[in-house]
């Protein structure tokens, strides 16, 4: 089926709830046994759920040992697409590692029906820096908004292995949610003027491959629930994204992939900063440490989400095992 000149648009249930599913590093490689165990997982993870979109955090594909990375990436969607979920994605460092460049990919995944994905603007850092809205229930109000960014590669500067969300990617991120949060708060204080808060702000959520240096910041000085079973490799140098993400004040949340043992979330100046849980079998994990995905889910009108983990033995975690902090500095006086 080919795809369609008009994606599909996404928009809250009557019963005022949007569910995501997102899977992260997938790693498919040449169509072996543990892609399709892989494969079973999503299946299972999407007709339990049944959600309204599915995000697809990066390193779908497992890299250079890739044979065949157009079809590997059509082989990945094929559950998705078959049951006609809307579905978006962004790159991670081992996705154009086979001799496809991003844009390849990114043309593959745009010829599908139900892919959400798009280029960004063209001068930006990166592939895939876009966003997609949420409108309510009927008409097309803006409801929620969605931002995917292309959290880059390796770092060819010097300091660290990992590229980072450049400054370009900044400003757009800051013009894009300064444009829609003025719309949101059009519409909402025409409906709703005498708000209890008089506050109209945007629920928005933000998706990318790495993590933000914040994700060992909340970790040591926060509480989170989940488990860290190795280092965040989050890139050396900041760039100031979650400084950015602070001062627009609308997403709510950040969900990332990259490192297969951790599926923690915690909460650090009002942002919920959230790992997937790893779904490929065909990549490095740890005994006893199911793969899984991470169920996010929205409510109409609320800035605020609920989000599980489902795992392969169909296990739910809805409360994961809480994790005290560790570096925080008390002082007396």
């Amino acid at each position: 089926m080919a795809r369609s000149d008009t994606p599909p648009n996404l928009r809250f249930r009557s019963n005022g709830t949007f569910t995501i599913v997102q899977f992260t590093d997938i790693h498919w490689h040449n169509g072996e046994a543990a892609d399709f165990s892989a494969r079973a997982l999503m299946e299972q993870v999407l007709d339990a759920e049944g959600p309204d979109l599915v995000v697809l955090t990066g390193d779908v594909l497992g890299g250079s040992e890739i044979r065949d990375p157009m079809l590997a990436y059509r082989e990945v969607v094929r559950p998705i697409e078959a049951r006609a979920i809307p579905w978006a994605a962004v790159f991670g460092n081992h996705d154009d590692e086979a001799g496809v460049s991003r844009l390849e990919l990114l043309d593959v995944q745009r010829a599908h029906p139900f892919c959400l994905s798009q280029r960004g603007p063209e001068n930006l850092t990166g592939i895939g820096n876009y966003c997609v809205r949420v409108n309510a229930e009927s008409g097309d109000e803006l409801a929620a908004a969605l931002y995917f960014l292309d959290s880059n590669s390796y770092n060819e500067l010097g300091g660290g292995l990992y590229d980072w969300i450049r400054r370009d990617q900044i400003d757009w991120y800051r013009e894009t949610s300064r444009r829609l949060r003025a719309e949101y708060a059009l519409r909402r204080s025409a409906i709703a003027p005498d708000g209890a808060d008089g506050r109209h702000e945007l629920p928005a959520l933000a998706f990318f491959h790495i993590p933000l240096p914040e994700y060992n910041q909340v970790w040591d000085f926060e509480t989170c629930r989940g488990h860290k079973y190795e280092q965040v490799c989050c890139p050396v140098l900041n760039s100031g994204f979650f400084t950015a993400l602070v001062e627009a004040g609308d997403v709510m949340g950040c969900f990332v992939g990259h490192d297969h043992l951790n599926d923690y979330e915690g909460t650090l100046s009002g942002i919920r900063l959230c790992y997937g849980r790893v779904t490929g079998y065909a990549c490095y994990g740890r005994e006893g440490f199911e793969r899984g995905a991470r169920i996010i889910r929205l409510s109409a009108g609320r800035r605020d989400f609920t989000t599980w983990l489902r795992l392969a033995d169909g296990t739910v975690i809805a409360e994961p095992v809480e994790h005290a902090p560790s570096g925080r500095v008390l002082s007396e006086g």
